[in-house]
């Protein structure tokens, strides 16, 4: 996959070139030093964490072809310097604009994009959206927290949503390998950075708001307004809001033609809504109407929020003009997301479910959909990470004894922070802290919980899900929650 332009032609919008640098050929682009290799152009940009002008020298000595670097007081725009033979070309605002330069390499293509996002269910629903169109003879990828790539190809993404240059060229090739639709994963840190800013979404979902990331966003109103600026200062064609959600009902007040989605009778215009919905261990029945005429549906998934996801991703896919009669007869072939309200089932042993719930609101969702499905005692095992935000804790802890029967607190990448202190904290919201279990090993937690359960008991193994890793002080090993259920239930051989 070869993408190639002289520097003159990506930099056009922003600077004329010199002369003798106008026809130097870029053909790769890296924000990470590391990954330079000769004829690689070096961007160094002032990031969030780390400023990548510290790193300009290991980039030329690499084999750096040409250095693209933010400009400042001191290295003003349209300076030109040179680090041997190798040019460092300054430009003003690269951060802000670094989405737009990538997309001028990497974005002519012809991948219509569907954005997602909220606090939960974007993983969900980016895959249902991704398994209905490959199930319509569509071709579909998705990007986001469980890796980038198609359904059964899926390569592993550092962060939920990439850097500005890694999402443009990994968009770019999926649409060479036949993407004609790509699912994204679209988080508040995503949106705040810029690093979706010049990509043409055909669609973009809302899911919900709830509390989430307050370490980085300060408030919930300045969480709220980052996610909000996927509609008001992206490219969106159109958008699909959850107005279930209240933040979600106010939004569709500000958006001209949004299309509401709600497991409610709706009295709006542009709207899709379920008539009845239906719950069993076999799965969900939807019956729906609105802007797109009536019909029913059955998917096999749990719980009222994956009511919604399905129905958000169906809505989304109407819009689009996916015909509804192939939607509907290809419903029943969807099929659970990876660690997400995931059922493992071994004869005579309780039921577990693995789910990434590790926000107060994903929890008391989770733990509400089982108790529809739990004929027993309902037993719910999580914790809460490290070097993060902290209010959350006592929350997660009281909606864990309001709604399970039975608590186990464990570890949830502890990251730097004590994990007894971080188990006090959740300890702090209940009112009877000491019917708690606390086992920091979530293996042993898993196995304590099975073996005092009933076969009529359902576990929720809440926090990681589709994770297989354990995030300590110093180090990262291997955990997963889906294996621990595997092992201990005797599914794997």
């Amino acid at each position: 996959m070869s993408y190639s332009l002289t520097l003159k032609e990506l930099l056009a919008p922003w600077f004329s070139v010199p002369q003798s640098l106008a026809e130097t050929t870029v053909c790769q682009l890296e924000l990470d030093s590391r990954q330079v290799k000769t004829g690689v152009t070096f961007v160094a940009i002032k990031g969030h964490a780390v400023d990548g002008r510290q790193f300009i020298d290991s980039a030329v000595r690499q084999g750096a072809n040409v250095v693209i670097a933010q400009a400042c007081n001191v290295k003003e725009h349209g300076l030109v310097e040179y680090q041997g033979e190798i040019a460092v070309v300054y430009i003003n605002h690269l951060a802000e604009i670094l989405s737009q330069l990538a997309g001028r390499l990497y974005a002519n293509h012809d991948n219509q994009l569907i954005a997602v996002t909220g606090t939960n269910g974007k993983t969900t629903i980016t895959q249902l959206i991704a398994q209905w169109l490959e199930l319509v003879n569509c071709r579909a990828a998705v990007m986001g927290t469980t890796g980038n790539g198609f359904l059964d190809d899926l390569q592993p993404a550092a962060n939920t949503t990439g850097n500005a240059v890694d999402v443009q060229r990994t968009i770019a090739q999926l649409a060479k390998q036949g993407a004609q639709y790509t699912a994204l994963e679209v988080s508040s840190h995503g949106l705040v950075q810029g690093r979706v800013q010049a990509l043409p979404f055909s669609a973009g979902v809302f899911t919900n708001l709830s509390r989430d990331h307050l370490d980085y966003h300060g408030t919930m109103e300045e969480y709220a307004e980052a996610k909000f600026s996927l509609f008001s200062q992206h490219q969106c064609q159109r958008a699909i809001i959850n107005v279930d959600d209240k933040v979600g009902a106010q939004w569709h007040e500000r958006l001209d033609g949004a299309i509401a989605v709600s497991l409610y009778p709706q009295t709006r215009d542009h709207a899709v809504w379920a008539t009845s919905v239906n719950y069993s261990e076999q799965g969900i029945e939807i019956e729906f109407d609105g802007m797109f005429g009536a019909g029913q549906f059955h998917v096999a998934l749990i719980g009222e929020f994956n009511a919604s996801n399905v129905l958000l991703a169906f809505s989304t896919l109407l819009a689009l003009g996916i015909d509804k009669h192939l939607l509907l007869e290809t419903a029943p072939q969807l099929v659970p997301v990876l660690g997400r309200m995931e059922l493992f089932v071994s004869q005579g042993k309780a039921k577990v479910v693995v789910d990434y719930a590790h926000t107060p609101d994903a929890l008391e969702k989770a733990l509400s959909a089982l108790r529809v499905h739990c004929h027993g005692r309902l037993w719910a095992i999580f914790g809460c990470g490290g070097d993060r935000d902290k209010g959350k804790r006592p929350m997660m802890a009281e909606i864990g004894e309001r709604l399970a029967d039975h608590v186990i607190i464990s570890d949830d990448n502890p990251r730097s922070e004590n994990p007894a202190e971080i188990v006090q904290d959740m300890l702090a919201g209940m009112i009877h802290p000491d019917h708690a279990i606390v086992q920091h090993d979530r293996f042993k937690a898993l196995s304590h919980a099975i073996e005092h359960a009933s076969e009529q008991d359902i576990i929720l193994l809440a926090g990681k899900g589709h994770e297989d890793y354990q995030v300590l002080a110093n180090e990262t090993i291997h955990y997963s929650d889906r294996e621990s259920a595997q092992q201990l239930l005797g599914l794997t051989s």
